[in-house]
């Protein structure tokens, strides 16, 4: 959660020649309702059998980048299907930065929104490490920490546009 996703997959489709594709967002339209609600009335096991469902039609696609969800490496079978497909980039934001971001939008993310700071803190903590196993399978990392100004994004993007070679739109 918060390493920037879809800060940097949107700016880079405006860039380079691909699509962004927010997994979470693609779930919600497709359901018509939120990520928390969802959470909330079928719970988290039904929110990652529909996860994995949409995953599964993406990685039919071509020129894509898909921003999953912090949860969505936890099944092996995903991170299989995406390992398999393409090139997975764990985002790595420096621990201050994850922190104040999942504080300014823990709102809208429902295993955190009831929580104080300092649960969120711990919660973060324990998330990462839980998911570390899960999360070093992907084949690649790549610095997300500066993603704050309009500056440090076009930046950012300019270094994983070269750092993975993708073409740039004509």
């Amino acid at each position: 959660m918060c390493s920037g996703k879809t800060t940097l997959g949107r700016a880079l489709e405006q860039v380079a020649d691909v699509t962004y594709i927010d997994l979470d967002d693609m779930i919600v339209e497709e359901q018509g309702m939120s990520v928390s609600d969802i959470f909330a009335s079928r719970g988290e096991e039904a929110f990652r059998s529909l996860e994995a469902d949409a995953l599964a039609r993406i990685a039919r696609l071509e020129n894509v980048v898909v921003g999953c969800g912090g949860g969505t490496a936890c099944r092996t079978a995903n991170m299989e299907l995406m390992n398999g497909r393409g090139t997975t980039v764990l985002l790595e934001a420096c621990r201050d930065r994850l922190l104040r971001r999942l504080l300014e939008g823990r709102a809208g993310r429902p295993l955190i929104a009831s929580l104080s700071d300092t649960e969120v803190e711990r919660a973060m903590e324990r998330g990462l490490e839980q998911r570390k196993v899960h999360y070093e399978r992907a084949r690649c990392r790549f610095d997300s920490s500066l993603l704050e100004t309009p500056d440090e994004v076009a930046a950012t993007v300019e270094l994983f546009i070269k750092k993975f070679n993708i073409p740039r739109k004509i």
